[in-house]
């Protein structure tokens, strides 16, 4: 497959270049700044100018051309301000769902965020609240948009090395996660139709991802 990945240049994002390829996928960057084209070319990306911010669905649908899945990985993060959690995680997400079916493509795999169905406590800041609203709002209208999603909730991410290890379901309890775990998973979940219509806590585990996969998928 061609795999346009979303936020190309995130911290996620750009370790699974090389996994995709390595599977026999193109996978095609998606980047704002042309100062990231030479790092994703060397680990195997196709790079294509978008800004999720400042662009808008025929640009989203342009970026897309030829690919046959969506990864959409971007996101302001926990920090900065309650206007980029609407404009990147939300409307970037729902540009993304647009012109993906603008374009005839089925396959949506979406990152988000553990647990952003419950409540939040009473003294939760407003940017994060607007984090959070923002990830549950574009799981919502990816759930209902008729592609063929999976949708993984990572708990807290850390820089360690991946370790192939973790724990999938849709009750995970909160926990941590290598972001290079959370690259592998989303890398074999493209590689699994019988993954389609899931939506999965990820954190890290005792289990291997495959298998982790298969349990998650019969339950």
């Amino acid at each position: 497959m061609r795999i346009a990945i979303v936020g190309g240049h995130g911290k996620i994002a750009r370790l699974l270049p090389r996994l995709l390829a390595r599977a026999g996928h193109q996978p095609v960057a998606l980047v704002r700044s042309e100062g990231h084209r030479a790092e994703l070319e060397a680990s195997g990306a196709e790079v294509r100018h978008l800004d999720i911010e400042q662009q808008g669905g025929e640009e989203f649908a342009a970026a897309f051309a030829g690919c046959d899945a969506v990864v959409f990985a971007a996101g302001g993060g926990p920090d900065g301000s309650v206007e980029r959690k609407r404009t990147v995680d939300l409307e970037g997400s729902l540009k993304s769902i647009e012109a993906a079916r603008s374009r005839g493509i089925r396959r949506f795999v979406q990152i988000s965020a553990i647990n952003v169905d419950d409540p939040l406590p009473a003294d939760t800041s407003e940017v994060w609240a607007a984090y959070v609203a923002a990830k549950r709002d574009s799981d919502t209208a990816l759930r209902e948009s008729g592609l063929d999603w999976t949708i993984l909730r990572p708990g807290r991410l850390t820089d360690d090395p991946a370790t192939g290890l973790v724990s999938l379901g849709p009750d995970v309890a909160r926990g941590e996660i290598p972001r290079a775990d959370v690259a592998v998973v989303l890398a074999a979940v493209l590689d699994r139709p019988d993954t389609i219509g899931h939506q999965w806590n990820l954190v890290g585990g005792e289990t291997t991802v495959s298998a982790a996969l298969d349990t998650a998928v019969r339950e």
